[in-house]
């Protein structure tokens, strides 16, 4: 995989994250300077506004229930592995991150929380560090003691498929746990509409194999769009539809359901009034 995948699935994952946090006191920033010599960094950064007793807005996902005020988080797609190396730049951007800050202010250590989420579970990682990893009570969720640095450990495969963890299923490799995602998804940032079709391409391209056809996939997806349109939305997306598209599969009497008498006689001939109202009497 290159460089320009690796950071697409980065790119998508923190928009998923930007979508999940909007309107909370949380806010998300994809890449930031680390470094007097250009170093952009590849985690998501999740910073707490200074907005005292805001309340939060949204259930947050398993493993992210004890936020602090910065959060650094490092994801590794299912192509990608979660090994001692990254758990190092980890570290680093954390110095380097927290070293920015100070030249503004003064931070503390309870202020900084470190989050490594991996999409599939890193064997040989665990096994190195076996003495230093407990398992929290939730599926897929670990603690990992580095140095002197506690980081949470979230395996993305072995998470519970429950509502709040959608953020999380949306990069899933288990289908049922992505198909989930799918059905149940409800953007809440306007830049993150566009997220799921952009994932499902990228699994197309990456995993051709995946049991999920792009039939599936737009079914489910126009359906759900349908299903969260505003009275607005709904009415500018009719509008575009030819009138006889829409009135495609209506009976007669649906289609002039409403209509004066006068509107529904407009456009006939006299001949076909006349015809009309003959039929009309013989009826009665």
């Amino acid at each position: 995989m290159s460089q320009e995948d690796f950071k697409q699935w980065h790119r998508l994952f923190g928009i998923a994250l930007t979508d999940l946090f909007t309107d909370t006191p949380w806010h998300v920033e994809l890449e930031k300077e680390l470094a007097l010599r250009s170093q952009i960094l590849d985690i998501v950064i999740i910073e707490r506004d200074d907005i005292a007793n805001q309340p939060l807005a949204i259930e947050l996902p398993d493993g992210l229930n004890d936020l602090r005020k910065h959060n650094l988080l490092t994801y590794k797609s299912f192509r990608e592995s979660l090994d001692a190396w990254a758990l190092e730049e980890l570290i680093g951007h954390y110095v380097n991150y927290r070293k920015l800050l100070d030249l503004e202010f003064a931070t503390k250590d309870d202020e900084f929380q470190l989050y490594a989420i991996a999409t599939r579970f890193p064997a040989k990682l665990m096994k190195q560090l076996a003495c230093y990893t407990t398992q929290t009570n939730l599926p897929g969720i670990f603690n990992l003691q580095w140095g002197t640095r506690l980081i949470r450990l979230i395996v993305l495969s072995r998470i519970a498929q429950e509502s709040r963890n959608i953020p999380w299923e949306l990069f899933s490799t288990k289908i049922k746990a992505f198909r989930h995602a799918v059905e149940n998804y409800r953007s809440r940032h306007p830049a993150a509409r566009d997220l799921l079709h952009h994932l499902y391409l990228r699994y197309q391209l990456e995993l051709p194999p995946m049991a999920y056809t792009m039939e599936d996939f737009t079914r489910e997806t126009h359906q759900l769009v349908l299903n969260n349109l505003t009275a607005t939305e709904r009415w500018n997306f009719l509008s575009k539809i030819p009138p006889e598209e829409r009135l495609r599969g209506l009976a007669a009497e649906e289609r002039l359901r409403g209509l004066a008498a006068e509107e529904r006689l407009r456009g006939l001939s006299p001949e076909e009034i006349q015809q009309l109202k003959e039929i009309l009497l013989k009826s009665h």
